[in-house]
Parts: structure tokens; C-alpha cells; sequence
């Protein structure tokens, strides 16, 4: 099986919790998951606390203003989010607050974006969201909106080259998650695209 279509196999994150991103819905679930993940933080810790969010039906601007601080920072506690637990609800207030204020909307942010630069732009001004939130926030929307191009990251630029991917822009979130599960953890052995690793013999 060629590398294209072992990747293809993989889920991104996003697909592991079940967000449709043609879905504008969607797309503001995946916004809010991409804050949790883009703190350093376990994958697994963003996930389990994205869904805590979900099961609490805090998972669109108006639920995230109406649960307040108190209730944000006792919902990021239980998905173990504790560390950044009282930044991520007051940052989490303010960009969902300048949001509607200022757009309305992620859907008129993104149309009154004039460029991807400008788009990538307009993501960074809210507070706590930086380029990694909003390379993993666009990169999954690349073929969905129209302006979501961001360049991508070293990371899977690096393991690209490692199992010797011509293009990256459309499996960069498979290989992000590779690097995170795999690379980084030395789980070789167990790694879906082993065969394909030019550096397996040396990793170990």
C-alpha cells in the first residue's frame, strides 16, 4: 500500500470526535477543540476535555457566555484540563464575546477575510489564540473555506520527509498526530506508516 493511501486510512482529530467540518456548527466545535489542543498539553487530556464540553452542551458562543467562568473552569477541571484551567475560561469568555461583537460569527470572520494571511490574522487577535491554534484550527479546513491555506508546520514537514511524502498540505493532520503518537513516544514498532519510515532502524 502506497504512503498516500495508508495515510488516508488515518482519522485526524477532528473526525475522532465526530465533527463534521462541512457543518458551520461544526466548524465552531472544532474552533473550540483546537484552543484546548493548542495548549502544551496531552492529546489525549484536549480530547477528553472537548468531549466534557460537549456532554455539558457548552459548545457554541452563546452556551460558552451563558456556563460563565466558574462553571467553564469546573467543566475544563473535569476533562483534567487543570492546568490552564482559569486562563483557557477567561480567554475562552473573551474570544466568544469579541466574536459575536465583532463578526457575529466564525462564518462572516472567515468572509470578510480578505486573504489566508488575512484570515490567519484575524484568528490571532483574539486573546489566546496563537499560530499553532490556528494551524491546527485550518489546516483541517483546507477544500472547506475557501481562505483556510496555513502553512505547514515543521512538524509535518519533518515526518513528511521521514516516509517520503511528496505533499503534505492534505495529511498534515495525520502527521502531526503521527509525530505526537508514535515519533515522539518511540512506538515505532506499533506505527502505521513503519514501512514507510526511513529512520525506523535508527529510532528505536
Amino acid at each position: 500500500m502506497t504512503v498516500d493511501a495508508t495515510l488516508s486510512r488515518l482519522q485526524s482529530y477532528s473526525e475522532e470526535l465526530d465533527l463534521d467540518l462541512t457543518r458551520a456548527e461544526d466548524r465552531f466545535k472544532w474552533f473550540l477543540a483546537s484552543i484546548l489542543f493548542a495548549k502544551r498539553i496531552s492529546a489525549e487530556v484536549a480530547k477528553k476535555t472537548y468531549r466534557r464540553f460537549e456532554e455539558e452542551g457548552s459548545t457554541t458562543p452563546e452556551k460558552i457566555l451563558a456556563a460563565g467562568w466558574d462553571r467553564l473552569v469546573e467543566v475544563l477541571d473535569s476533562g483534567g484540563y487543570v492546568r490552564y484551567d482559569f486562563s483557557t475560561a477567561s480567554n475562552l469568555l473573551k474570544i466568544t464575546e469579541e466574536l459575536k461583537q465583532k463578526y457575529g460569527d466564525l462564518e462572516e470572520l472567515h468572509r470578510k477575510s480578505n486573504s489566508p494571511t488575512d484570515l490567519e490574522r484575524r484568528l490571532q487577535e483574539f486573546k489566546g489564540v496563537g499560530p499553532v491554534g490556528v494551524n491546527i484550527f485550518l489546516r483541517e479546513l483546507r477544500g472547506i473555506w475557501e481562505k483556510a491555506k496555513p502553512k505547514p508546520s515543521q512538524m509535518a514537514i519533518k515526518i513528511a520527509n521521514r516516509i517520503g511524502l511528496e505533499y503534505v498540505e492534505p495529511h498534515e493532520s495525520v502527521l502531526v498526530r503521527l509525530n505526537l503518537e508514535y515519533c515522539k513516544k518511540r512506538k515505532c514498532k506499533v506505527c502505521p506508516v513503519q514501512h514507510h519510515c526511513k529512520e525506523r532502524n535508527n529510532i528505536h
